[in-house]
């Protein structure tokens, strides 16, 4: 028979509030794209790998893969202000943790800018229609009941 082992014997890792999609978003909303890289148009992955000490603080990166030195530096930069919630470990072990993180740097689609002459390129013009009636009065013989002719003019 197997002995059972207690689940505070085993040591967890530290995990990022809110998983997966809160560290993309946490990065999205600090990472900035680099001038000197936006006016080379560098664009690709920056991946690191950095360790977590025991209070959930990055300590140390190294970059695994990389594209010029000022996105390397960003995705440095960015990493290293990610705050990682530890786990307690069994009898206060202070035990440091690595991981791999993949930064992608795309360059920013650019949006059409509106010319001042012309409305049209950016946004369909509205269509409006107005027309105007006018009686026709012919005297020919009597007739039968009145009738109206109308015309209808599109501008």
């Amino acid at each position: 028979m197997k002995k059972e082992r207690k689940e505070d014997s085993f040591i967890k890792q530290p995990y990022y509030k809110g998983g997966d999609k809160a560290i993309q978003a946490f990065i999205a909303s600090h990472l900035r794209y680099p001038a000197s890289s936006l006016k080379n148009a560098v664009e690709g992955d920056v991946q690191i790998r950095y360790t977590i000490n025991h209070k959930g603080e990055i300590i140390d990166t190294q970059i695994i893969g990389g594209l010029d030195d000022a996105c390397n530096e960003e995705a440095v930069r960015v990493v290293r202000l990610l705050k990682f919630e530890v786990p307690k470990t069994p009898r206060k072990i202070k035990v440091l943790f690595h991981k791999n993180i993949r930064i992608h740097f795309r360059l920013p689609v650019a949006k059409p800018q509106p010319s001042q002459n012309s409305v049209s390129e950016t946004k369909p013009p509205r269509q409006s229609f107005s027309y105007s009636m006018t009686a026709e009065v012919q005297k020919q013989k009597p007739a039968q009941g009145k009738t109206y002719s109308y015309t209808i003019k599109i501008n």
